[in-house]
């Protein structure tokens, strides 16, 4: 099994953050990847990742980073891969680690997700590979559906819930 999305994270702190796309790619089927690689602490090693993806197979790249977060901006400035950044919540509650990945040269894009938005990441890396495969599409779609299912049973939960001056 050869890996589709590759997901890099700053150091393994950043693990819990990033297992919900772990979790994600794995409940869509979607083989993955994934490494620890530091912006400033292994450069070349993020270089080398970054020209080698594509010829791996690796059709998106979710990075990881928080404070500085340089490693999506440094994967993107070496790859034509799609880059996915995830703000990891550190200082500033993220918002440093947010402005550093949203804040990209023209030529550079990185797409970014919310802070600590790891499951929206792996759920943008699965939209674009569904865009080239159906069977990918099709799970997809069950899954969206099943948030919708997901609302509907809460309002059914809700309407359990009694209170002396609630109407509904």
């Amino acid at each position: 099994m050869k890996p589709l999305v590759s997901i890099i994270m700053g150091s393994t702190s950043d693990l819990p953050v990033m297992e919900k796309a772990c979790k994600f790619l794995d409940e869509m089927h979607i083989p993955f990847e994934v490494n620890a690689l530091s912006a400033h602490r292994t450069p070349d090693a993020v270089e080398a990742f970054a020209k080698g993806a594509k010829e791996r197979g690796i059709k998106v790249i979710i990075a990881g980073a928080g404070m500085a977060a340089a490693l999506p901006g440094v994967i993107a400035a070496s790859t034509t891969l799609p880059v996915i950044g995830v703000p990891i919540k550190g200082m500033l509650d993220g918002l440093d680690a947010m402005l550093s990945i949203i804040q990209m040269p023209p030529g550079i894009p990185v797409a970014t997700v919310g802070v600590n938005g790891a499951m929206n990441a792996a759920i943008l890396a699965v939209e674009m590979i569904a865009l080239a495969d159906e069977e990918v599409a099709a799970r997809l779609a069950d899954y969206k559906a099943g948030l919708g299912a997901k609302i509907e049973k809460a309002n059914k939960d809700l309407a359990e819930v009694k209170y002396e001056y609630k109407t509904n």
